[in-house]
């Protein structure tokens, strides 16, 4: 498959009332409003394709950009093409999703977060948290630096509430994963979570809410699933 003809596809699958659900949640045109599982049977039939993932996102339609990073080929994303993509999401599904996703599955998840979590633009901080939450939940914990994993959890308890709207969300994402995923450091993060309490965010007229961290670690907990590590960050 070419650009040309899966740009024509999802031009043909967009939906008006999808698109404005899209963007009442922070999606930026342009884009058709394609579903996620329309986007999956072209994810099927192209499998993964390193330069056609590149070239799609390029396009800077935000459905053809969700459909690259289902696409991408994480084995062969390199820093530039990571921090290409960071500087071009300008769309909340593309900074707190898509591009966390390719970045936690490539070699560079956890260094690239580090940068990133430090930038003052929102939709970098927050996609650097959101990277940081899916590095836990795929990477084994023997490949995680969890020195460096205690001392993020104190730097959320402290900044948090000063945050900015998106990063503040991720941040708590990021306590939530931390607690689910890395057994070692579940009473940490739920001692923290207890500690920092109530997080608020803007939905923006949406009715997502926040989840509490030490509501949602606990029901892991009670599932037996504390520690199970997610196969891949993307879906």
């Amino acid at each position: 498959m070419t650009v040309e003809t899966i740009m024509a596809e999802l031009k043909a699958k967009g939906n008006e009332g999808i698109k404005k659900i899209f963007l009442r949640h922070g999606v930026k045109e342009p884009f058709f409003g394609v579903k996620v599982e329309d986007l999956k049977p072209i994810q099927k039939k192209i499998k993964k394709d390193y330069q056609l993932s590149k070239d799609l996102y390029a396009t800077g339609n935000a459905d053809a950009m969700y459909l690259a990073g289902l696409i991408a080929d994480e084995t062969k994303m390199n820093k530039k093409d990571l921090a290409d993509w960071i500087k071009n999401a300008h769309s909340s599904n593309i900074s707190e999703y898509t591009v966390p996703w390719i970045a936690a599955e490539s070699n560079f998840g956890f260094e690239m977060a580090m940068q990133w979590i430090d930038d003052k633009k929102e939709n970098i901080a927050a996609a650097g948290w959101a990277t940081l939450s899916s590095v836990v939940a795929v990477k084994p914990d023997t490949e995680l630096d969890m020195a460096a994993l205690k001392k993020l959890i104190k730097r959320v308890e402290k900044d948090i509430h000063q945050s900015a709207n998106r990063v503040r969300y991720a941040m708590n994402v990021f306590i939530i994963s931390l607690g689910s995923y890395v057994s070692p450091l579940t009473e940490e993060a739920i001692a923290a979570a207890k500690r920092i309490g109530v997080v608020t965010v803007i939905k923006e007229g949406t009715s997502c809410k926040v989840p509490s961290a030490t509501e949602y670690i606990n029901k892991i907990k009670t599932k037996g699933s504390i520690g199970k590590k997610k196969k891949m960050a993307r879906c």
